[in-house]
């Protein structure tokens, strides 16, 4: 289905130049002279490639539709996610780099989002936050005001991010799986 490139948003599978592509990213881009265009940063399905792309705003490209399965993450398998439908109880697999950068975020019995086109998994979707311990955080360094600066702290998973002033190692935190940022501390 063919879409103005102005139209293209994260998460979409595109196809340009004889291959399939997921979109990670999109900016629309407005130079102080000429015509605005639209940078598009996107992940080839088959080599897991990242490649950036620029189209103006009337250009149009193709649109794959997508179907969208929820699914359980069950373990990784080497290079692959092995995953439960949670209606037949039938195991899929799908390569680890369907994930991307989100792959720390992935928690065992966490129901995903898979996007399929024609039968194929092309995308995959976490939730969109999680909750995490923190195992180091710096100390609060004195006079710094809490509503200015953040400190950084390490999670449980690896990643690193920024945390409140308040928030200390061993306190379980919500963070957004698109990035890692802090939301919040986690009730109960």
């Amino acid at each position: 289905m063919k879409q103005q490139a102005n139209l293209i948003r994260a998460g979409q599978v595109i196809e340009h130049d004889g291959r399939r592509w997921t979109v990670l990213k999109q900016q629309i881009i407005t130079p102080g002279k000429g015509g605005a265009f639209i940078q598009v940063e996107m992940r080839d399905l088959k080599t897991g490639n990242k490649t950036n792309e620029r189209w103006r705003t009337a250009d149009t490209v193709e649109r794959l539709m997508t179907d969208n399965k929820e699914y359980t993450y069950s373990y990784m398998d080497g290079d692959n996610l092995v995953l439960m439908d949670p209606e037949t109880f039938e195991q899929t697999t799908v390569p680890v780099t369907i994930l991307g950068d989100a792959l720390p975020f992935l928690q065992d019995n966490m129901t995903v989002e898979i996007d399929l086109v024609e039968g194929e998994p092309v995308g995959m979707h976490l939730p969109a936050s999680v909750v995490l311990e923190v195992v180091e955080a710096d100390p609060v360094v004195k006079g710094q005001t809490a509503s200015s600066s953040y400190k950084p702290a390490k999670l449980s998973n690896g990643v690193k991010t920024m945390v409140p002033p308040f928030i200390e190692a061993g306190e379980r935190i919500v963070v957004k799986t698109e990035d890692g940022s802090y939301v919040e501390r986690a009730k109960g």
